[in-house]
């Protein structure tokens, strides 16, 4: 994993299930929704809305990228394939998830400490409170808003469809 030197979202890499790094300029002039996952969680419903969002929008240029993290009530004990195909079984998801990660502590992955700095929490907080924290971010790389777990993907729409508009 790299440490980010530029501006913007585009200096990371992050691993795709099958362990390969991928650099999120590959990601570049897309609008993103990123957002740590868990199957087990009461939010995990919204891994539907998410990917009608994804169907809705990719035309567009909006990818949603999904990032599997176990740190809150041990929601995704699973190995990144039984991750993914829970996903794609279960709720046809089709946008990318990647490999599990931390979100917070020392195991950190520095695109989530990137993306908490960039759009900290309710009184400044940096912590990610819980699974299905949401960041959209621009077709720049630049963090626009931080969406917490318990806001349902269709309620941003209107951001997305602002920022496409950009």
């Amino acid at each position: 994993m790299r440490t980010n030197t530029h501006p913007n979202i585009y200096g990371f890499s992050v691993t795709d299930v099958a362990g390969q790094e991928h650099s999120l300029t590959s990601y570049a002039d897309r609008v993103l929704l990123i957002t740590n996952t868990a199957s087990g969680c009461g939010f995990t419903p919204q891994y539907d809305d998410l990917q009608r969002l994804y169907q809705r929008y990719e035309p567009e240029g909006f990818v949603v990228l999904a990032f599997p993290c176990n740190q809150f009530g041990q929601q995704e004990p699973g190995t990144n394939e039984e991750i993914t195909a829970f996903c794609r079984l279960n709720h046809g998801v089709t946008f990318p998830v990647f490999a599990k990660i931390d979100v917070n502590g020392t195991q950190t992955h520095p695109l989530f400490a990137y993306l908490k700095k960039q759009a900290p929490g309710l009184l400044g907080s940096q912590a990610i409170k819980w699974n299905f924290t949401k960041f959209l971010v621009s077709r720049e790389g630049k963090v626009l808003a931080r969406y917490a777990p318990a806001t349902p993907p269709r309620k941003i729409a209107p951001a997305i469809e602002a920022a496409l508009a950009r």
